[in-house]
C-alpha cells in the first residue's frame, strides 16, 4: 500500500463528515430505517431514496421515510420509530458498511504528517463512535462529535468549530471534508474551507453545493488540500 505525499502548507486539522464521506453506510441504514417503518405498516424505502435522506441522523431519515410513504407522523410516534430503528442499527451497524476507496491511505498520510483529524457528524455520537470502532478507524481521530454532542449540529458553524478545538488545533487553518449541503454550509458558517466529495449522499450534485473544491476520489485529497490552503 502506497501513501499519498502531503506537502506544505499543511492544515492545522482535518475534520471529516462520516456517512457518505468516509464510509458507505447506507446499506446498513436502510434495513434499520425499514425496520422502523414496518412498525406502523409503512412501505419500505429504496436504497437510492435513502441516500438522499442521509445527513441529519437516523431520526431525520426515518421521518423522511415515513413522509415518503404516507402522512407525517407525530413526535411521539416518531420517537418510538427512532428507538426501534436505533436498536436495529446498533445491532447491525457494520454488516455491510464499507470504507470508501483511498480513505485509509489518506488517513495514514495525514497521521504521518502529524495533522490531527476528527469526525463531525449529525449521526448520534454513540452510534458514530461504535461504527468508527467497528471499522477500526478509532486511532486516527482525536475527536468524534455527533449530532447530539452539542445543542447545535451542522450546518451550525459551532458544531465544526468545537470539533476542531477538541483536537487542540487552530480553526483558522483547518479544513472540513464532507458530502452534503449541511457540511458545506456548516463549514462556511464556521469560516473553514470545505472540500466536498462527489460520491456521497446528496440530492444536489456536489459541484452545486458551493464547496471550495470537489473531489471524485480520495486520491485527489492531497492536491485539494494544497489548493484550498494557498
Amino acid at each position: 500500500m502506497s501513501f499519498p505525499v502531503l506537502e506544505a502548507p499543511l492544515p492545522s486539522a482535518v475534520v471529516f463528515d462520516l456517512d457518505g464521506t468516509l464510509v458507505d453506510s447506507a446499506p446498513d441504514l436502510l434495513p434499520a430505517t425499514n425496520h422502523a417503518l414496518q412498525q406502523i405498516g409503512r412501505d419500505p424505502v429504496t436504497l437510492d431514496a435513502l441516500r438522499g435522506m442521509v445527513g441529519g441522523g437516523l431520526k431525520k431519515i426515518i421521518r423522511l421515510g415515513a413522509e415518503s410513504s404516507g402522512d407525517p407522523v407525530d413526535d411521539a410516534v416518531l420517537d418510538r420509530l427512532v428507538a426501534a430503528g436505533m436498536v436495529h442499527y446498533a445491532n447491525h451497524i457494520c454488516d455491510h458498511t464499507t470504507i470508501f476507496d483511498g480513505v485509509i491511505e489518506n488517513l495514514e498520510a495525514l497521521a504521518a504528517a502529524n495533522v490531527p483529524m476528527a469526525v463531525c457528524t449529525n449521526k448520534t455520537a454513540h452510534l458514530a463512535r461504535l461504527l468508527i470502532d467497528e471499522l477500526r478507524l478509532t486511532p486516527y481521530f482525536k475527536a468524534v462529535l455527533g449530532g447530539d454532542s452539542l445543542d447545535v449540529q451542522k450546518p451550525h458553524g459551532d458544531h465544526i468549530l468545537t470539533t476542531i478545538r477538541e483536537t487542540g488545533a487552530d480553526p483558522a487553518q483547518a479544513i472540513m471534508v464532507g458530502d452534503s449541503i449541511a457540511d458545506v454550509n456548516g463549514a462556511k458558517n464556521a469560516g473553514v474551507p470545505v472540500i466536498a466529495v462527489s460520491f456521497g449522499y446528496t440530492l444536489t450534485p456536489a459541484r452545486e453545493l458551493g464547496a471550495d473544491m470537489v473531489i471524485d476520489h480520495f486520491d485527489e485529497l492531497p492536491d485539494a488540500i494544497a489548493k484550498v490552503l494557498k
